[in-house]
């Protein structure tokens, strides 16, 4: 695990900081080739410079986001309110994470992908990677 996620993680109050781990854990195992980072105060992990996942603690819990989840497909990821694709779920104990279902939506990641590394370029459109 990246030194200062695992900072992150330890930060968190109880179950939070367990949560916390599970997740940058696993992410780990199924994103192996992403770079992982604090980015704007949160844990991101990226695919070929685009912000794929990551996860911050809210009052509503622990936030996992997708940026491209909104065309997951998938009815527990509530897609964001902005023009952008991203959507998310939140956990509050270590009990409502699914692994293999999150898992699958990591699977997912990897194909369906927004181009956020260069919508400045795109003078703020997104494109499919």
């Amino acid at each position: 695990m990246n030194s200062a996620i695992k900072l992150y993680n330890n930060n968190q109050i109880a179950p939070f900081q367990q949560i916390c781990n599970i997740l940058a854990n696993t992410i780990d195992d199924k994103l192996d080739d992403a770079e992982s980072k604090i980015w704007h105060a949160h844990p991101v992990w990226f695919l070929q410079g685009n912000p794929i996942v990551g996860y911050s603690k809210l009052k509503n819990g622990i936030k996992l986001m997708f940026w491209s989840g909104a065309d997951f497909n998938e009815a527990l990821l509530q897609p964001g309110s902005g023009k952008f694709k991203d959507a998310a779920i939140y956990y509050n104990s270590i009990e409502e994470i699914d692994i293999a279902l999150l898992q699958q939506w990591l699977t997912t990641s990897k194909t369906i992908q927004w181009d956020y590394k260069n919508i400045v370029k795109n003078k703020g459109k997104l494109f499919k990677i």
